[in-house]
């Protein structure tokens, strides 16, 4: 497979400052080897006449300056943002020097081969690295999808579509999708009344009228991705779009025409989308079949009889970081100041520390993530405006006080996982 290098833009007026510890730990702990599953950054939604979501609504999509999916520039100055507080964390937890470029031993940025995703990769680095050209490495044509994120179903037995959709239903709410749905039905109706849905082509000429009732349908084929039709699909595409709009800066009278009234109406109609990823990539047994190689690479990057980098960034999509998150059986939890349980930029960092009183290797996972107002407000993290975090814990790996459980435990876990 060949494998494709960006390099990272050079910044040569990016100053440093390394003046505040932001250090986890003083004595008790060392930390050594760092691997991030990063969402990609702030994106342009998929919105043109002839799109789903143009046949929904009479209404104009407004126009972006950024092609459709693509980084945009907000999007890449955030994800700079993020790479300048890892920056100042690597160095003050002493697992990279201040003092010099990193080398591939100690830095290694993997990303999907979209747009989005290597610009993620770029732009972190810019802001980590600031001066240093630090490859991007991405193994597939430019805009195409690497295995390795792209989550796909690969059994094509009967058997497994049966479970797959089980799981989904099961997911989803006690009476399955339909239930769901029906647990949905205000906000449907919400985001009918936004759209001027009546209005729509999916009305006038498809005579779909009824937004809430779209015909749904579950699909799992070998060699395509999981995914749910109708409403639950749809309401997904227009609430991301809606939300990326207010990342990216837009006046509240522009979002939705303006006809979101309140933060709470506004993030029940983002729930839709919450819902969706959750019920379709959240389902065990869709998780465990479209993660297997992502949970497979993060086993081996943590291998103790190989020599790995310091720090490796992967940079994939919200779909990869709900299928990892169920496959290693992270405990239900919230993100403060967030409308999104995956949210745009947010990391999951997996950490391995050392206990230097006795040696013992250990594993701390956290999501660091952006709030909602500091992506929409463009804020700056540093040490003294640092991004969000919440200690994560899996199931089968207890956490003590400190957010640490067992690195050998740890895996175990995924070991039994790939086998």
């Amino acid at each position: 497979m060949k494998k494709i290098i960006s390099k990272g833009i050079i910044a040569l007026t990016t100053v440093l400052s390394f003046n505040v510890p932001a250090i986890e730990t003083v004595n008790d702990f060392t930390l050594e080897q760092v691997v991030v599953f990063s969402r990609h950054g702030l994106r342009a939604p998929l919105a043109s006449p002839n799109s789903t979501l143009g046949k929904v609504t009479p209404n104009q999509w407004p126009q972006w300056d950024t092609p459709a999916s693509y980084l945009t520039t907000r999007g890449g100055a955030l994800e700079s943002y993020f790479g300048h507080y890892f920056s100042e964390w690597l160095v003050d937890n002493k697992l990279l020097n201040q003092d010099r470029c990193p080398n591939d031993q100690d830095v290694y940025i993997y990303t999907n081969s979209l747009q989005r995703t290597i610009a993620t990769g770029q732009f972190f680095a810019v802001g980590a690295f600031p001066g240093c050209l630090v490859p991007i490495i991405h193994k597939e044509k430019l805009g195409s999808m690497d295995p390795l994120f792209f989550p796909v179903i690969d059994d094509n037995s009967s058997a497994f579509k049966q479970a797959a959709i089980n799981s989904i239903n099961q997911t989803a709410d006690t009476k399955g999708i339909e239930g769901l749905n029906e647990k949905l039905g205000k906000a449907y109706q919400d985001m009918s009344t936004i759209l001027n849905y009546p209005n729509s082509t999916n009305c006038i000429t498809h005579k779909q009228c009824d937004f809430a009732h779209l015909p749904t349908e579950l699909i799992i084929e070998k060699g395509k991705e999981p995914g749910i039709t109708g409403a639950l699909r749809t309401g997904t595409s227009i609430a991301d779009a809606f939300i990326l709009q207010y990342y990216e800066g837009s006046p509240l009278h522009d979002i939705a025409w303006g006809q979101i009234k309140d933060k709470q109406q506004f993030e029940q109609l983002v729930a839709i989308k919450e819902h969706y990823n959750s019920v379709l990539f959240g389902s065990p047994v869709v998780a465990k079949q479209v993660s297997a190689k992502l949970v497979n690479y993060i086993n081996h990057a943590f291998s103790e009889n190989e020599v790995h980098p310091k720090f490796t960034l992967l940079v994939g999509h919200d779909s990869n970081v709900a299928s990892l998150l169920s496959t290693i059986k992270i405990k239900h939890y919230t993100l403060p100041e967030q409308f999104e349980t995956t949210p745009i930029g947010g990391k999951i960092v997996f950490q391995k520390w050392r206990n230097n009183h006795n040696g013992e290797a250990l594993m701390k996972i956290e999501y660091f993530y952006q709030s909602t107002d500091q992506i929409r407000d463009l804020v700056q993290l540093n040490r003294q405006n640092p991004p969000h975090k919440v200690v994560l814990e899996m199931e089968n790996c207890p956490i003590n006080a400190n957010g640490f459980c067992s690195f050998s435990t740890f895996k175990q876990v995924l070991n039994h996982l790939i086998q």
